[in-house]
C-alpha cells in the first residue's frame, strides 16, 4: 500500500523599477546615486579593482558612506554595504535607513549595468532592516547606464534565515 503524499507549490515574486539611466531619478535619488559613484573612488581594491561605493540616507536626514576594503589576504575584505552598515551602527546607534545607493568602478571592465549586493551583504542589510523595523530602498547602478530601483532590501534574499530562526 503505497502513501499519499501532499504537496503545495509557493512562489515568490517581487517587483522592481528599472530607469535607462540615472536622468529618470528624482532629484534626491540622483543625487545619492551620484554622491555613490563619486566615493568609488575611496575603494581600496588593489587585488580585484571593482571599486564599490555606498551611500546611505538615514531617517534623520543624514548622509553616510562606505566603500569596499581589501587586503593582502584577498578574498578577505569587507564590502561597502557592511562597512556602511557598521559606520551607521556606530554613528548613529538605532537609526534607521530610508535609501542606500550602490555604484561600482570596474578598473578591469565595464561599469555600466546595475551591480546588486553580494550574499553577506543581503544578510546584513535584511538584519539591519529587521532590526529598525523599517525598509530600507536600494538605488543599483554602474557608474553609468541603467538603474535598478528597489522598495525593500529583504526583496533581494527570499525565505531568509534571521534572528527569529535562531529563537523558535
Amino acid at each position: 500500500m503505497s502513501k499519499m503524499v501532499f504537496m503545495s507549490k509557493k512562489e515568490f515574486h517581487f517587483s522592481f523599477d528599472v530607469h535607462s539611466s540615472d536622468k529618470e531619478l528624482n532629484a534626491a535619488d540622483n543625487a545619492l546615486l551620484n554622491e555613490a559613484r563619486k566615493v568609488t573612488k575611496n575603494a581600496y581594491a588593489p587585488y580585484s579593482n571593482f571599486h564599490v561605493g555606498a551611500v546611505a540616507k538615514l531617517s534623520n536626514g543624514e548622509t553616510v558612506v562606505g566603500t569596499n576594503q581589501e587586503n593582502a589576504s584577498y578574498p578577505v575584505g569587507i564590502c561597502a554595504e557592511r562597512v556602511l552598515l557598521s559606520s551607521i551602527a556606530s554613528r548613529y546607534p538605532g537609526q534607521s535607513v530610508d535609501t542606500i545607493a550602490i555604484s561600482y568602478d570596474n578598473k578591469n571592465g565595464k561599469s555600466n549595468e546595475p551591480v546588486s549586493p553580494c550574499g553577506i551583504c543581503r544578510q546584513s542589510l535584511l538584519e539591519y532592516e529587521e532590526r529598525t523595523k523599517h525598509p530600507i530602498r536600494l538605488i543599483l547602478s554602474g557608474l553609468t547606464g541603467e538603474v535598478i530601483v528597489l522598495e525593500k532590501a529583504s526583496q533581494l534574499l527570499p525565505l531568509a534565515f534571521g534572528g527569529n530562526d535562531l529563537r523558535s
